[in-house]
């Protein structure tokens, strides 16, 4: 007898890669936004396929469009599987095919674009995530309530502060949790008054009944298979802003309310905070779960060499090397290098993709791999490769919010030294 086949077996996880991340530029000036480093070792898309393989999901697309080189090699490096088995994580890239040649126009239509290739197997669940958010989620216990309540679509919702919520999709739901309202971006004080979660399903979440939440979407959908052939039968473009309003005058629609830790790291100012809320003594999100931990890339490199520097609330990656220097509330990445006299304040170093003695035969420069003597950083992004000379001084003070300037960028307040560049000695930006 064939045995039960399990609700993980029969849902196909769906990674939204796919958008030119214009928000976190200048980082996705050479790369798609999930494949922006995280945390010194990571990426932004371990984040969801971590949560996949948790949740025992480990049939995963993502899909891909803009910059996507880098992202395809990190997947391909990073997830490999039994070969006995039928798991994988594969890159799905824009392409031309018979009935379309145009570039992704949104989120619904990317998946739509390759609905031919999801609907291949006899998946029955399909669960749509986003590659550019910071959470842990168990998705059996979204796909166990989607199943108990019987609904067609499922939306996650967090509930979020009435400060928060003009960025949001807002949701109503009933005692019963069926969605029978959403609101794009709610901005007057009445429509929020209408749509605050009310006293009774504060109570059922263990909130006080007297808070003022909104039940906003983090853009990750449950979809049976029926309703997303069907749903996705027409020219909608996008999820949140096309197709789940419509979706919830034509089918039975149920949020599941996460409570856990959130980010949505979509701008500088977000992918700033939350790397740099890593360095806190207890971090709101930990990458030391033992229980759901967060897979990567294995690149095998050394410890890291600290020669008497002094570091305060400082998360330091493998093979970086430190010299007699000053971190502080810093994130340190990868093959890091800093050297004797440099302070680093409240800025995130997302190291290199190699040594220095592993580019000598082929190229030279006059200005060393990593950050030079005697330099002070603060509130600053240092992207991959970068190379600082001696006596440089980066800081966002006393300047605009937003700067294009040589070989730097300034967004949100943060200045960003992009992958590759070169900061001569003596240079004050």
């Amino acid at each position: 007898m064939k045995a039960a086949s399990s609700p993980q077996n029969e849902t196909l996880a769906i990674i939204m890669g796919g958008g030119a991340g214009t928000r976190l530029f200048p980082l996705t000036k050479d790369r798609s936004k999930p494949a922006v480093p995280l945390a010194g070792k990571y990426r932004l898309v371990d984040i969801p396929v971590s949560n996949c393989i948790n949740s025992e999901l480990r049939h995963i697309y993502v899909l891909t469009q803009f910059n996507s080189t880098s992202l395809h090699r990190h997947i391909s490096n990073s997830y490999k599987f039994d070969m006995f088995s039928r798991s994988f994580v594969e890159i799905l890239a824009a392409q031309q095919t018979p009935e379309g040649s145009t570039w992704y126009q949104g989120t619904a239509d990317a998946v739509r674009q390759n609905l031919r290739d999801f609907l291949q197997r006899p998946y029955e669940y399909f669960i749509i995530l986003s590659g550019d958010q910071l959470y842990r989620m168990d998705y059996r216990l979204l796909l166990a309530q989607h199943l108990e309540k019987k609904a067609d679509i499922t939306i996650a919702t967090i509930p979020v502060v009435r400060g928060a919520a003009p960025d949001f999709g807002i949701m109503q739901s009933d005692p019963d949790h069926r969605i029978f309202r959403f609101e794009e971006k709610p901005k007057t004080d009445a429509l929020l008054d209408e749509l605050k979660i009310p006293p009774a399903l504060l109570r059922e979440l263990g909130r006080n009944p007297s808070e003022e939440l909104y039940q906003a979407s983090m853009g990750i959908y449950v979809f049976n298979r029926d309703v997303l052939i069907e749903a996705l039968d027409n020219n909608f473009a996008d999820f949140g802003k096309h197709v789940i309003p419509k979706a919830i005058t034509d089918y039975k629609v149920s949020a599941y309310i996460f409570q856990g830790y959130w980010e949505d790291i979509g701008t500088i100012r977000a992918f700033f905070d939350a790397n740099l809320n890593l360095t806190d003594r207890v971090p709101a999100y930990s990458f030391f779960d033992t229980e759901a931990p967060v897979y990567t890339h294995a690149r095998f490199l050394p410890a890291s060499k600290v020669n008497g520097a002094s570091l305060k609330e400082v998360v330091i990656s493998d093979g970086c090397i430190i010299s007699d220097a000053h971190l502080e509330r810093s994130v340190i990445g990868v093959r890091s290098y800093v050297d004797s006299g440099t302070t680093i304040r409240h800025s995130i170093l997302m190291g290199a993709d190699f040594y220095e003695v592993d580019m000598a035969a082929r190229e030279t420069h006059t200005t060393k791999l990593g950050i030079g003597r005697n330099c002070t950083i603060d509130h600053a992004i240092i992207d991959k490769n970068a190379r600082i000379g001696d006596n440089v001084v980066i800081s966002p003070e006393a300047k605009p919010q937003n700067v294009d300037g040589d070989n730097y960028y300034i967004r949100d307040g943060i200045v960003i030294v992009p992958k590759n560049a070169v900061i001569p000695s003596g240079t004050w930006i």
